[in-house]
């Protein structure tokens, strides 16, 4: 039939027709329509709204983006709202949305106590409101709270167990910040650190300090809804505990191979390296072999044969070496080889050689009335015996002395004191031996004296 036309309002005719559908085809045209006309969802809430600046008629608030905006709808701007404490009466306080992460709320009344929050909207609607979690006072701040870290403190903090910790943390601000003190975002216990703060600064103080004072301490300053925080880092070490275990893994010829563990306590720090000692059994003395090693294995060389060692190890961080060590529960032999040595025989050697010249007499002139020599060397064993002849005939030094026969170190010589022109001739040095004889022979020319 026709439906009812509203006032001033054309009519519309509409035409009802019965039809019978499968649930396969409602299900089809369904999916079809939403693919076609996607639903649209507003955003997550605004992140991190915070007052940013103050004045005795407006606050400056800032804020993050939302963690999840819708792709299909995407984000059209924020909605400031304000509201005076006490109240529920949230009004815009801008008209049109802004699309900066920075509003300036003006107009306002100096003293007054303001609610805050931050909508973000989109094509979807609105999203869950992000507000300040405490009431914002309209009022000019004389001066921003200001932690000033001093330098060393930026960076970790090390302490040894039973030290004093004294540290000075100045800050600034007006009128005087509230100073609060936090561990590992826990109150401070107050049996453990001591604060006492000033005007101008705050001092964290531990008398003697232990491994639970480690962690994360911040200190915040406020001053109304502006807040400057400062983390310092303190890590309380002491000496390490031994190496878990130790072990002998091998041993062959000189040298012992050695494997441990690293200690099941390292003092609150890392481990920098260990120091290895050996033990001689007979001593019971022990001696550094390696020092600030830093593997978790090592080879021990050079060991003497015969010989039972033991071997212990200490761990080292800052502090030094751990008082307790490792000790291995074996010891380990160098076993001495045994060697059968069999000499061969001694046999003496036979020096026996029969006369040989190794520097034979050579040809010679020489003058009337000036002495010569002629030179020859022999060796042999037994001694050979030296005989001179001239033109075969044998020389006798003690028959003649005008010849001259020396033998010494198997050097021989013949010496011819002052010739005359009848001693030139064939000369010849025989050596003999039981093993037999060798001859050299040279001439001798004998020349006349020149008369000018």
């Amino acid at each position: 039939g026709d439906a009812p036309a509203a006032e001033g309002v054309n009519p519309v005719h509409v035409k009802w027709i019965n039809y019978t559908f499968t649930p396969e085809y409602l299900y089809n045209a369904l999916s079809e329509l939403c693919l076609r006309f996607p639903t649209v969802e507003p955003t997550s809430e605004p992140l991190e709204v915070t007052v940013d600046d103050k004045s005795d008629t407006s606050v400056t608030i800032t804020w993050r983006p939302p963690k999840t905006i819708p792709a299909n709808s995407g984000l059209d701007g924020y909605t400031v709202e304000i509201t005076k404490e006490g109240t529920e009466d949230w009004k815009a306080a801008n008209e049109d949305l802004t699309v900066s992460c920075r509003y300036v709320i003006k107009n306002q009344t100096t003293g007054d106590r303001l609610l805050i929050r931050v909508v973000a909207v989109n094509p979807g609607g609105r999203s869950p409101p992000a507000t300040i979690a405490d009431p914002v006072l309209v009022k000019e701040v004389g001066a921003r709270p200001k932690v000033r870290l001093p330098r060393f403190l930026r960076q970790r903090y090390v302490k040894k167990v039973g030290e004093k910790i004294n540290l000075v943390i100045p800050y600034s601000g007006k009128p005087k910040p509230v100073v609060s003190w936090l561990k590992d975002g826990e109150p401070l216990d107050s049996k453990r650190a001591n604060i006492r703060t000033s005007d101008r600064d705050s001092i964290l103080f531990i008398r003697q300090a232990e491994r639970a004072d480690s962690g994360s301490y911040e200190m915040c300053v406020k001053v109304d809804d502006f807040e400057d925080k400062a983390a310092i880092i303190i890590q309380i070490i002491e000496l390490p505990g031994p190496p878990a275990s130790i072990k002998i893994v091998d041993v062959w010829g000189f040298n012992v191979a050695l494997e441990w563990t690293v200690p099941k306590d390292n003092g609150n720090t890392e481990i920098t390296g260990y120091t290895v000692q050996k033990a001689d059994k007979k001593t019971g003395d022990w001696f550094n072999i390696l020092e600030h090693y830093t593997r978790l294995n090592a080879t021990i060389s050079d060991l003497i044969m015969g010989n039972t060692y033991t071997f212990r190890i200490f761990a080292e961080n800052k502090c030094g070496l751990s008082e307790e060590c490792a000790v291995t529960k074996g010891e380990a032999t160098i076993v001495k080889e045994v060697i059968d040595y069999k000499p061969t025989p001694f046999v003496e050697h036979d020096f026996t050689e029969a006369p040989k010249f190794t520097t034979v007499l050579n040809d010679r002139t020489t003058t009337v009335g000036y002495s010569t020599k002629l030179l020859c060397s022999v060796r042999g064993c037994p001694k050979p015996k030296i005989m001179w002849m001239k033109n075969k005939m044998i020389l006798n030094n003690m028959d003649n002395p005008k010849y001259r026969m020396i033998s010494t170190g198997g050097i021989c010589t013949l010496e011819i004191r002052k010739p005359g022109p009848y001693d030139g001739g064939e000369y010849v040095c025989r050596a003999e031996n039981t093993l037999g004889k060798v001859d050299t022979g040279c001439k001798l020319e004998v020349k006349s004296k020149l008369l000018w």
